[in-house]
C-alpha cells in the first residue's frame, strides 16, 4: 500500500509542477515605451539590466513594445496612453498596470504588489 501511495505521489508531482510552470510562463510584464521618453531611459539605466535576474523578472519576464508603432496581442482594460506603462499580462489579458516610473525605490514594491494581485508567486521563481 505504501508503495502504491509513493508511486501515485511521484506521478502527481511532475504534473503539479508542470502546471505551475505553465501558469508562470503565461504571465509577463509588458512595458510600453516610445523614443525620447525620459522616464523609459531612466528605467533602462536603473532597472533593465538587473530585472531578468530578480524573482520578479523570472516570474514575469519583460516584453517591450513601442507605443507609437506596435500593437501587441493583449486584451487591454483601457488604452495605453503614457510611457512608460508597465502591464502585468496573464493569458493574454491585462491584469493590472503601473503608469509611469516612480523611481527605483518605489518601482520594486509596486511591482511586487501588482504581481501578488495577479496571483504570481515570487517564491516559485527563485
Amino acid at each position: 500500500m505504501l508503495k502504491s501511495l509513493l508511486c501515485a505521489a511521484a506521478l502527481a508531482f511532475p504534473m503539479a509542477l508542470s502546471s505551475t510552470l505553465l501558469a508562470a510562463a503565461d504571465s509577463y510584464l509588458l512595458m510600453a515605451e516610445e523614443d525620447g521618453c525620459y522616464w523609459c531611459a531612466r528605467w533602462d539605466k536603473e532597472i533593465s539590466q538587473i530585472y531578468p535576474k530578480t524573482p520578479e523578472g523570472k516570474a514575469a519576464p519583460l516584453k517591450r513594445y513601442d507605443l507609437r508603432s506596435e500593437t501587441p496581442d493583449v486584451d487591454f482594460k483601457q488604452r495605453v496612453t503614457f510611457t512608460p506603462t508597465f502591464i502585468v499580462v496573464s493569458d493574454g489579458k491585462e491584469v493590472n498596470r503601473l503608469e509611469g516610473y516612480p523611481g527605483e525605490d518605489f518601482f520594486w514594491g509596486l511591482l511586487s504588489q501588482m504581481l501578488s494581485r495577479a496571483g504570481i508567486d515570487l517564491g516559485e521563481a527563485n
